[in-house]
């Protein structure tokens, strides 16, 4: 299935900002800072499994539960 990673991330951040664009953009950046860049990843980029972990793990730390 392609695209998963920009679900993870849309539904990371989606949970995390709750609509407020100041932690949408604080959200961003944590995950850029954490080596996973947003804006790299569409609807048909192919799924890398380290990268899919990798984004399970930065949730969690947030206190995010994601279901994908």
């Amino acid at each position: 299935m392609s695209g998963k990673i920009k679900t993870l991330i849309d539904n990371l951040i989606e949970q995390r900002a709750k609509g407020n664009p100041s932690l949408e953009s604080t959200t961003r950046t944590k995950l850029l800072l954490k080596g996973i860049d947003g804006a790299k990843y569409t609807a048909s980029s192919d799924d890398d499994p380290v990268v899919i972990e990798k984004i399970r793990q930065i949730a969690k730390d947030m206190g995010v539960q994601l279901t994908v």
